[in-house]
């Protein structure tokens, strides 16, 4: 699912709210989101996972266009883990 197709489908289930309201609100989720894990947080939305980043240490790789070893450095990485609820419900089903 795309974020527009999120939007159409709130808009879909709440006919009185404006798609422009729903943008800024979808928007504005995902922008806390990114705030919050960029500053070293963790986001923990209950009852479907939470996110949380991860330090990636420093290791050589390979160009796959060219097949020359590259040098990548030190970084972070953003990292889900599933909420029991979700789990048992993909399970489930």
């Amino acid at each position: 699912m795309t974020k527009s197709e999120l939007v159409k489908k709130l808009k879909d289930k709440y006919d009185n709210l404006y798609v422009k309201d729903i943008q800024m609100i979808v928007d504005t989720f995902f922008d806390e989101i990114s705030s919050s894990l960029a500053s070293g947080g963790r986001v923990e939305l209950r009852g479907f996972g939470s996110f949380s980043t991860r330090k990636r240490a420093p290791r050589k790789a390979r160009n796959p266009k060219t097949g020359e070893q590259v040098e990548l450095g030190e970084r972070y990485a953003t990292y889900f883990r599933a909420g029991k609820e979700l789990r048992d419900r993909l399970n489930n089903n």
